[in-house]
């Protein structure tokens, strides 16, 4: 019998199965990623799984790990603080493919060197030019990233700066050409970038999950899923992470093909940070020939053909203060939900809420937290007004209020919080769902005390946003159907054969294609409907009783409003009943962020 251990590290959850000869799943455990130390929840999902089935560790003859780690990283704007050597290009070529945007007031050196398209220098490389960098504004960086122009046809200036980078400094460096083949510097050089981010935080998840597989006893070669699906080894993965990107989003594709067998449909996977939506076309996801897309940013990296939004059960919860309707929006940055902070720290957290809404007037600060996170502090990498805030928050968590004293603090707090050094606590459609019943776990009062405060909040048009929690948490939990069906939409548009236009962000918003999806009878009749199945992986919620692993709602007469009589898929891919039009149509994972 040969045993194999998947493992995927989400943003709020960890999840492991063990499968036999390949087909058949024997068990699944959940636990909490626990962001201080990933091997924490690793080593608790696996041990749940060897518990149910009462199997060896060493009989396990593969371990894969997928991730959704780097894809939230990029997403939320986080990772290390990164150098850019950027050489031979021309001035205003930062400016293209958002690599000034990507940056985020990080170094950047713009030196001369590079080659021309047959491989020939077209000027020396200033070596002077880049130690005074590496000793000056180029110091203290986690990472750096080469590119030089034409590097793909003469990669000679990328190495020599690398090596030079390296004696100097002793952090990773990237270089562009050993990620993409293809021309195009300034794109190259966008992806060296964020792999160079995105080193620190894979190698660390690598290593420990690697540390923590050997202590349960598991000698198998741990691999790492790739952003198309296929495995690669961890030491691959640790030199180009950026390959990992929409590595979780891919094995939940070949998952959803594989419990479901169903050859055209749109999957769904809504998790605890992104939403990420595919097409599956003939059984098989596409490759996107352009490369990666997340979070609005176009990498050169090989993977499924995906659109990643950030908007999740851990997405920020975000007042519409402008303008006079009024409501919420949603991400893209993950926060720890109110509800799961007060399992850690009821006291503070129930006490603080408490003195919030005893408060006569509602603040900016209500119902929110901080605290910085274990061992990832880098004094040689913070600024003087980075390390003062850091210091104040310390690790114990402790409201915002207390914290923020000025306007300029916040700018310092995102800066840490980009960084993966702090993060913040505030209310997330998780504490929604607890607040409606519909999720439980976790501290079900602390979560309907934040929702109180957010609803004495005012909008734009000077009235409060709801007059009780429940009908804030249903505030939210409609904007969560909303934001998710134009990520549904999105993707639709954007994979038809018969492409209606070139912006399927504005087209699926569009005033005619709302008035049809809803029915619209007049003089002018409009009926508009998906006319491909959805399969959303993750327990979604049905009923009391029922959480299937897959649900699939059958396309031809999906409206977003109610499920239609469609088919659903639940444990191991066993077909159940038909859905009844009583059930929502897309119930987004209230177990599974």
């Amino acid at each position: 019998m040969a045993l194999a251990l998947g493992v995927d590290t989400g943003g709020t959850f960890t999840d492991a199965v063990l499968i036999r000869d390949g087909k058949d799943v024997l068990a699944k455990g959940k636990a909490l990623t626990t962001r201080q130390d990933l091997a924490l929840g690793v080593g608790a999902a696996v041990r749940k799984v060897l518990v149910q089935t009462g199997s060896d560790a060493a009989e396990i003859g593969l371990a894969a790990l997928s991730t959704t780690l780097a894809t939230n990283a990029l997403v939320e704007g986080q990772g290390g603080s990164v150098g850019l050597i950027y050489i031979g290009f021309r001035a205003g070529d930062l400016d293209k493919h958002g690599l000034s945007e990507a940056l985020r007031g990080d170094p950047v050196l713009e030196l001369a060197g590079g080659h021309s398209h047959a491989g020939t220098e077209v000027a020396p490389l200033d070596h002077t030019g880049l130690r005074q960098w590496l000793a000056g504004p180029g110091a203290g960086a986690s990472g750096y990233a080469v590119a030089a122009q034409f590097a793909t046809r003469n990669p000679e200036h990328e190495l020599a700066a690398a090596r030079l980078v390296a004696e100097v400094t002793g952090a990773p460096v990237t270089c562009s050409h050993e990620l993409s083949a293809k021309l195009n510097g300034p794109k190259r050089a966008l992806t060296a970038l964020l792999n160079a981010r995105l080193i620190g935080l894979i190698d660390g998840l690598i290593d420990r999950a690697a540390q923590e597989l050997q202590r349960i006893g598991i000698t198998a070669p741990l691999m790492v899923v790739r952003g198309d699906g296929a495995l690669m080894s961890a030491d691959q993965a640790r030199a180009k992470p950026i390959e990992t990107i929409l590595s979780g989003p891919a094995a939940s594709l070949v998952g959803a093909r594989w419990l479901t067998g169903s050859d055209t449909a749109l999957v769904s996977d809504i998790g605890g940070t992104t939403t990420d939506v595919a097409l599956l076309r003939n059984g098989r996801p596409a490759i996107d020939p352009l490369g990666a897309r997340v979070g609005g940013v176009r990498t050169m990296v090989e993977a499924v053909a995906m659109r990643t939004t950030g908007l999740g059960g851990d997405s920020e919860v975000h007042v519409n203060a402008s303008g006079l309707q009024g409501g919420v929006r949603l991400g893209p940055r993950r926060v720890v939900p109110v509800a799961l902070a007060a399992m850690d720290a009821p006291d503070l957290v129930h006490q603080v809420l408490d003195m919030q809404l005893a408060a006569a007037v509602p603040s900016e600060q209500d119902a929110r937290f901080l605290r910085a996170v274990p061992g990832m502090s880098s004094a040689a990498a913070l600024g003087e007004a980075q390390a003062a805030l850091l210091g104040r928050i310390g690790p114990a968590l402790r409201p915002m209020a207390e914290v923020l004293r000025n306007r300029r603090d916040q700018g310092v707090l995102n800066r840490l919080v980009d960084r993966g050094m702090v993060q913040i606590c505030a209310v997330t459609p998780s504490d929604a769902c607890h607040a409606l019943g519909l999720q439980s776990g976790w501290d079900r009062d602390a979560a309907k005390k934040a929702l109180a405060l957010l609803a004495r909040k005012r909008a734009g048009h000077g009235n409060v946003l709801a007059n009780s929690p429940e009908t804030m948490a249903q505030i939210i939990r409609n904007q969560m159907t909303e934001q998710t069906q134009l990520a549904l939409l999105q993707t639709a548009l954007a994979e038809d054969d018969q492409p209606l236009g070139s912006d399927p962000e504005n087209l699926a918003d569009h005033l005619l294609l709302r008035a049809g999806l809803k029915g619209r009878e007049g003089l002018l009749s409009l009926q508009t409907r998906l006319a491909v199945d959805v399969i959303g992986p993750g327990h979604c919620r049905r009923t009391a009783s029922e959480k299937p692993a897959l649900r699939k709602v059958g396309g031809r007469s999906y409206d977003f409003r109610a499920a239609a009589s469609g088919r659903w898929w639940g444990q191991n891919g066993q077909r159940g009943r038909r859905a009844s039009a009583r059930h929502q149509a897309f119930a987004w994972p209230v177990y599974d962020h």
